[in-house]
C-alpha cells in the first residue's frame, strides 16, 4: 500500500490532503479488461494552496507544470501507462516528485558577457566574405 504523505525531502512533506487521487477506464489496448477496470490514475495537487510549499518553489512550479496547471491553482498528472492500478499511483506520484523537485532548485542566473575583439574582428570578415559572393552574382557579360 502506498503511504498517504509524500515526502520530497527533510523539508517538504505532501500532507494526504493535499493530493486527490481518481480512477478511470485507461485507453489503448487490454482487450476486454480495458473495459471492466479502471487502471488509469488522476492525481490533483492543490499547489497553490500548499502550505508545504514556499512561494518562489509555487512560482517555479507552475512555470514546470505549463498547461498542467488549472486556473484554480491545481496541479493534474495522469497516468496509464500500465495495466495496474497499484504500479499507475505509484509513478505518477514518482512523477510528481520529480516535478516538485525540479522546482526546488532555483535557475542559475546569467551573467551578461560582452564579445572579444577577436570575435568581433571574425563576424565582419564573415560578412565582408559573403558581400562579396554576393556582388558576384548576377548577369554575366559575354566579352
Amino acid at each position: 500500500m502506498i503511504s498517504a504523505m509524500l515526502h520530497i525531502n527533510d523539508d517538504i512533506i505532501i500532507q494526504d490532503w493535499e493530493l486527490t487521487e481518481s480512477f478511470m477506464r485507461a485507453s489503448g489496448p487490454g482487450g476486454q479488461n480495458v473495459n471492466k477496470v479502471s487502471s488509469a490514475v488522476e492525481l490533483r495537487f492543490e499547489a497553490a494552496s500548499s502550505p508545504s510549499l514556499p512561494p518562489p518553489v509555487k512560482t517555479r512550479l507552475k512555470r514546470l507544470a505549463g498547461r498542467r496547471w488549472t486556473n484554480d491553482g491545481a496541479l493534474i498528472l495522469q497516468c496509464d501507462e500500465t495495466r495496474s492500478q497499484a504500479r499507475n499511483r505509484e509513478i505518477i506520484r514518482d512523477r510528481l516528485k520529480d516535478l516538485i523537485t525540479a522546482a526546488l532548485t532555483p535557475p542559475k542566473r546569467r551573467i551578461a558577457t560582452r564579445p572579444t575583439l577577436g570575435s568581433k574582428k571574425r563576424r565582419l570578415k564573415a560578412k565582408k566574405v559573403r558581400g562579396e559572393i554576393k556582388s558576384l552574382r548576377g548577369p554575366v557579360d559575354p566579352d
